[in-house]
């Protein structure tokens, strides 16, 4: 049973490292876009790049808020 679970957790901190590099990777590229955009003129482009960013690691992360918040209701009922 120990090793079961030490490797679900060894599993949960590697899918966890692996997110913040993704949302990294998505904020490199969307800075990167944004700045090539805007220096053309395209403004508008520019801040819907900005916005679909932030949706798509929104959804990235709302897992593991409504997980923070199951935790969280959980730990009050007691």
């Amino acid at each position: 049973m120990k090793s079961c679970a030490a490797g679900r957790a060894g599993r949960e901190k590697s899918v966890e490292v692996s997110i913040i590099f993704k949302i990294a990777a998505v904020g490199i590229l969307v800075s990167m876009l944004s700045q090539v955009l805007k220096h053309s003129g395209r403004d508008e482009q520019a801040f819907l790049i900005s916005l679909a960013g932030l949706l798509i690691v929104l959804f990235w992360i709302l897992p593991y808020i409504y997980e923070l918040f199951e935790t969280i209701k959980n730990l009050f009922l007691l």
